[in-house]
């Protein structure tokens, strides 16, 4: 696998993972992370197709004990770290495409940013941008 492939893989495992944070996956989330796919340069070549592949081993992974300590240190090692406020930002999207971030989702968020050292400052200009967006009028 190219460090490319590891590094889009590990970032869909991002959005996955928050997808099912809260134990719901919300169809928005999931259009939302196809959406995302489909028009960031980030994912330029990624096979859609293993989406599915991805979200297995993100299932499986959370039935484990430590499964999302795990799931975070295989992140952060298949991550360059000028793509980690990268997973950090796709997470927050997930989260704000149903709008309401839950208990769970603001957890893994904060996982995320321990895990990759990203800037309480960063962080914010992340959220703010992510509520600014999914405003409903």
């Amino acid at each position: 696998m190219s460090d490319t492939a590891s590094s889009q893989d590990a970032l869909v495992t991002v959005m996955v993972t928050m997808c099912v944070a809260d134990h719901d996956m919300a169809n928005v989330e999931l259009s939302s992370i196809e959406t995302l796919i489909a028009r960031l340069p980030v994912f330029d070549g990624f096979d859609r197709s293993r989406i599915g592949a991805i979200a297995d081993r993100v299932a499986g992974r959370l039935q484990e004990a430590n499964g999302l300590e795990a799931i975070l240190d295989e992140v952060k090692s298949a991550l360059p770290a000028r793509l980690q406020e990268t997973a950090y930002a796709l997470a927050v999207e997930v989260a704000s495409a149903d709008v309401v971030a839950e208990q769970e989702e603001l957890r893994f968020m904060e996982m995320l940013r321990d895990a990759f050292e990203v800037s309480r400052l960063n962080t914010a200009a992340i959220e703010h941008s992510a509520r600014v967006r999914y405003r409903k009028a």
